[in-house]
């Protein structure tokens, strides 16, 4: 049989194990992986390494904080620059504004990604208000539509109450989907932040004190308890502290429904990063604030140990100007700071050069924690493997290329790389979205609006799977 495309002499990720194996490709999905097979088109991929397409579930994309800010990255930059970096299937936010009703919300955000995303994609429902009109009918309605994760808040201005949270949980569990949880106690943040101002302590080194570990572990603890009454799925989001991996663990030890991602700010920044001359710490604000060596070690068992399951970017993009971060003056004090930074482009260099060239884990497990694992969770159908019927989201790396991150060498709309200086060793020499390259030996070759949405017929994890083990 004569294929559409032909990947030849590389080793290729597949099913737990790293194989030397052609990859045939027609009308966009694996037809065949195997040797001796013919195709139309041959790419020859002798000393490459392919693996998935990287599936990055937690990115801010076009998207409007709480604080009134909107984000720098549109559908069209953000996609972008998630294929330069190996990414070819993102989750963003459909983010609710209080009193607006989630079906609107969802398709203003559907219609703006059917303009630009250059990549497969799909959203959480964020909820900032569950007292809206029709609220439990949309939202049974947008989880029978594909729609099958959720995102909610326990602190900031849209962070909902512990009976808010439950009423979602109830409402989500039986209807199929996950809900995702930032998970930091607003109460200690509060006091935490009054302090600091009264004592005049104001610079971007000062928010890593005013979100203090404890904010983070009782909220998880509590969040954890919480999904176990209702039965409900719960994915707690960047998790950055060792005591929250412990939680966690503990949690699946009793059968809780929980599941955990991290990112690589956690597990290769400390807090030492918001300590720069002046105001150039505000480049790494984020939230949680990166921690310490000892939580970056715990984090690397967590997910040894199967308690941490992915690794996402937590895109979150603010320009280093008045557009952004300083919106509020260049003076601002950190709580008028908008938090977050770009992460979507460098997340999958920077977990190859860590978990291949490094040591941690190895190529198998690269693959499983940031293509397969996000896909199977959260139902990304046809994502995340390479296996014959999956959609042909490839990546092909060169594994002894080396690159050092300049100060703004990624390809979004935010000016500058919060990975300047860093080197990293193994890179996507191409990547292709269903057969097609959307990068080739750095040249971007995506079209906005190519990308597709991702129905959700299902997710990974049920209420009747208390195990805590990802299917």
């Amino acid at each position: 049989m004569r294929f559409e495309t032909l990947i030849t002499g590389g080793r290729v990720v597949t099913g737990g194990a790293v194989v030397p194996a052609d990859i045939a490709i027609t009308d966009g999905r694996i037809a065949a992986l195997g040797h001796g097979l013919t195709g139309a088109q041959e790419i020859n991929a002798t000393g490459l390494i392919i693996t998935p397409g990287g599936v990055d579930p937690h990115c801010h994309i076009e998207q409007m904080s709480g604080m009134g800010l909107m984000n720098a990255d549109t559908f069209e930059t953000a996609t972008r620059s998630a294929a330069m970096g190996g990414t070819t299937s993102t989750i963003s936010f459909a983010a609710q504004a209080k009193g607006q009703r989630l079906r609107d919300a969802m398709a203003d955000y559907a219609a703006r990604a059917a303009r630009g995303a250059a990549i497969d994609h799909a959203f959480h429902i964020l909820i900032s208000d569950p007292d809206v009109a029709d609220f439990a009918d949309d939202l049974r309605a947008l989880i029978a539509a594909g729609h099958r994760s959720i995102k909610l808040f326990t602190t900031y201005n849209i962070g909902l109450s512990d009976a808010a949270i439950l009423k979602v949980l109830r409402i989500a569990g039986p209807a199929g989907a996950l809900t995702c949880i930032h998970a930091e106690n607003d109460a200690i943040i509060a006091d935490a932040r009054a302090q600091l101002l009264a004592e005049g302590r104001t610079r971007p080194i000062d928010h890593a004190a005013s979100r203090p570990r404890a904010a983070e572990i009782e909220a998880v603890a509590r969040m954890c308890h919480l999904a176990e009454i209702a039965r409900a799925p719960v994915m707690i989001f960047h998790v950055s502290t060792a005591e929250a991996v412990a939680e966690i663990a503990n949690a699946r030890a009793r059968g809780a429904p929980i599941w955990a991602e991290t990112c690589p700010h956690y597990l290769f920044q400390t807090e030492d990063v918001l300590d720069r001359p002046g105001m150039e710490g505000a480049k790494w604000m984020c939230s949680p604030p990166q921690r310490t060596r000892t939580d970056q070690t715990a984090l690397w068992a967590g997910i040894a140990a199967g308690h941490i399951q992915i690794v996402s970017s937590d895109h979150a993009p603010y320009r280093f100007d008045a557009t952004g971060k300083f919106a509020n003056g260049f003076d601002a004090p950190f709580p008028a700071i908008a938090n977050g930074m770009p992460g979507l482009e460098p997340r999958l260099p920077l977990m190859f050069d860590a978990m291949v060239n490094r040591g941690h884990l190895g190529l198998a497990s690269f693959a499983r924690l940031n293509c397969e694992a996000p896909a199977s969770l959260y139902g990304l159908r046809g994502k995340g493997r390479i296996a014959p019927g999956y959609d042909a989201d490839l990546v092909l790396w060169d594994p002894a290329q080396s690159r050092t991150y300049g100060a703004n060498d990624l390809h979004d709309n935010v000016g500058y790389n919060p990975w300047e200086g860093t080197t990293v060793t193994g890179f996507p020499t191409a990547v292709f979205l269903r057969g097609q390259a959307v990068m080739r030996d750095g040249e971007y070759l995506g079209q906005p609006g190519a990308g597709r949405w991702i129905d959700r017929p299902a997710i990974g994890t049920t209420p009747r799977d208390l195990t805590g083990q990802a299917q």
